[in-house]
């Protein structure tokens, strides 16, 4: 008898098992099938009915197979629209990812019975019709991205519908009209911006920055100008209305007349006055200023390009030339320059920015030599201790760092003379302007990039016992092979130990905002952002230092931790096949770097040996990290 029992145990397991894995979400198969049969579709996106769907490319299943949960084809390459009754027969999809295709056409209206769905990633494609109504009525909706399309029309009020929502993106289509009052409690991230909104900005959207209505050119309010309370005057040319002749003008009394007379004539000859001491002061300044150059590159998330006009810009304009003249720029052993303080004050030059640290400069000399010049401001140490820095920061040589090639100390100036690197910096390359032509940065230069990066990092920490203290995407200049080199290294025992972090910049620790001191392993949660910029392809600005300020680790991280980790990813990745792994490895490289925790973060040795390249750029699948 205990046998029998067992064997009916046996067989009953085996039958449960057998029809667990046969398991088949039936109905969400044929609508899966159905939506990729009308449309065109890349080679790897081969689903086949003979295998389960559970199974396919870009599908993911509830852990009983029952279902379809997510669905994910970025830059799958898919072309035309999107059929009716097919995807909007998912009735128990969570995600729904079609970024970085080509799909056409409006949204089905039957959309509306996804009604489980969190999250819905439909940019970078060619929609068109109006703000889709179906989506409106999708009430679990936690982020919605809409941008880069051609949608057209008002921004109904109904998102108001959509309670759970963290993240609204719209921006880059051609919505018109006015904003809705959008309740923003529960909002994150909001973005309208590159559309025709006109109006004022209601007071519920006023706390997202400017940048979030940019290019909307008849919007004002909020973090954009006031809008214009007055009505515009009448036009000059309008016919002034005769007086009836039952009305005649009143004439002002005698005396009146007199005072009017004699205020104007006071009036006047002050303005006489002011103007003649203008022009005696006017006739006094002295140097004439050169022709500058137009500027083009290295400006910073929070500098402000422009140009300067030679010498006076360099020296601070008020400066008596002479006596810096007196003075020497001291260069360092195995220079590659040969000029003087003379020849650098007549050079031409235009303003790259304004840092933290001071203002940069690229300088041409009139042998046709062009070096980039730091003025820095508001140094804090003596003399003695600023040549003694420089004179540590003049050997520092490795291919992956830019070097100090001279530096000038006076009491009212202070110049440090660098490498000019045409490449431009990596913010400038990484962040331009996506809504103009611009060539997409290339996975393998970005990986490139990174390794170069941790190269010159791991070079300053382990050879040279130095702290970087201020690595941003600014800071990182490029050469034309996109090899890229440090920059900026080693200033901050220059400033004054008490000034915040906000003043040096740098993507800090969260340890530095309450400490003010720099160390080895802050550079590496710098790092670890500079490779989530990589990465993600958004700015980080000012991460962990304001409530407002965007913090890229910690966004990155809710992503992630809601199992969207493929939406991290900047949608200029997606047109390049096969890198998914690659990028999920140096996404998990990045957070391990910016851990709060600065133990659990990596030393940069061990970052920098990370990767074996392969043919110099390739290799992302060879990353590993010893002692993770």
């Amino acid at each position: 008898m205990p046998v029998v029992n067992f064997v009916c145990v046996f067989l009953v397991s085996v039958v449960m098992f057998n029809s667990r894995v046969s398991s088949e979400p039936v109905e969400d198969k044929q609508a899966l099938l159905a939506f990729i049969s009308g449309i065109r579709h890349a080679d790897r996106v081969k689903w086949n009915s003979s295998t389960s769907a559970c199974d396919w490319f870009g599908v993911q299943c509830d852990a009983n197979r029952s279902f379809v949960y997510t669905l994910r084809l970025p830059g799958a390459a898919l072309i035309g629209s999107i059929l009716p009754n097919t995807i909007g027969r998912l009735n128990r999809l969570r995600v729904l990812s079609l970024r970085a295709n080509r799909l056409s056409g409006e949204i089905p209206a039957d959309f509306s019975n996804l009604t489980q769905l969190r999250s819905l990633y439909l940019q970078g494609n060619e929609f068109t019709g109006p703000f889709p109504p179906s989506v409106t009525r999708l009430t679990r909706l936690t982020r919605l991205d809409l941008s880069s399309n051609n949608f057209t029309g008002p921004i109904p009020l109904g998102v108001n519908s959509l309670t759970q929502l963290t993240g609204l993106f719209l921006q880059n289509n051609k919505f018109s009209g006015s904003l809705p009052s959008i309740d923003s409690d529960g909002l994150n991230d909001f973005n309208v911006s590159n559309n025709n909104l006109n109006g004022s900005i209601p007071d519920s959207l006023s706390k997202f920055p400017e940048s979030s209505f940019a290019g909307n050119i008849g919007l004002c309010g909020g973090p954009l100008p006031p809008c214009n309370p007055f009505p515009p005057s009448p036009s000059p040319t309008e016919p002034i209305p005769p007086t009836t002749s039952g009305q005649s003008s009143k004439s002002l009394p005698t005396g009146a007349i007199i005072a009017i007379a004699l205020g104007s004539a006071i009036v006047a000859l002050l303005l006489l006055l002011f103007l003649i001491i203008c022009l005696r002061k006017w006739k006094r300044k002295s140097p004439r200023r050169q022709k500058a150059i137009p500027s083009t590159t290295h400006a910073s998330p929070e500098e402000e390009a422009g140009t300067s006009s030679s010498k006076d810009d360099i020296t601070g304009g008020s400066m008596e030339i002479e006596r810096m003249m007196n003075n020497k720029l001291v260069f360092f052993k195995g220079g590659v320059y040969s000029f003087d303080l003379e020849d650098l004050m007549r050079a031409s030059a235009e303003m790259l920015g304004k840092g933290s640290t001071g203002t940069s400069y690229k300088v041409v000399l009139a042998v046709g030599t062009t070096v980039a010049v730091k003025r820095l401001k508001d140094v804090a140490v003596s003399k003695r201790e600023f040549v003694m820095k420089m004179g540590m920061l003049g050997k520092i040589m490795h291919e992956n760092v830019v070097p100090l090639r001279a530096f000038y100390y006076s009491d009212e100036e202070k110049l440090l003379v660098y490498d000019y690197m045409h490449g431009g910096s990596l913010f400038a390359l990484l962040q331009g302007s996506r809504n103009s032509v611009r060539t997409p940065l290339e996975w393998d230069h970005r990986i490139k990039i990174a390794l170069s990066v941790a190269r010159g990092l791991a070079h300053l920490h382990s050879s040279q016992n130095m702290i970087h203290g201020n690595i941003k995407s600014s800071n990182i200049l490029l050469r034309p092979d996109h090899e890229a080199c440090i920059s900026e290294f080693g200033l901050n025992s220059l400033f004054n130990t008490n000034t915040p972090p906000s003043r040096i910049g740098g993507y800090q620790a969260p340890e530095v905002i309450q400490t003010h001191k720099v160390t080895v392993k802050s550079d590496v949660y710098s790092f670890g952002v500079l490779l989530l910029e990589l990465l993600t392809g958004r700015a980080p600005i000012q991460p962990s230092i304001t409530e407002e300020g965007f913090d890229l680790p910690r966004w990155v991280q809710s992503v992630v931790r809601e199992e969207w980790a493929a939406e991290v990813f900047d949608a200029e990745l997606m047109a390049y096949h096969n890198i998914e792994e690659e990028m999920v490895q140096a996404l998990q490289i990045a957070m391990v770097c910016v851990s709060t925790v600065p133990d659990q973060r990596p030393v940069m040795s061990e970052v920098d040996g990370i990767n074996t390249v392969q043919d110099q750029i390739r290799g992302l699948e060879m990353l590993r990290v010893a002692k993770w």
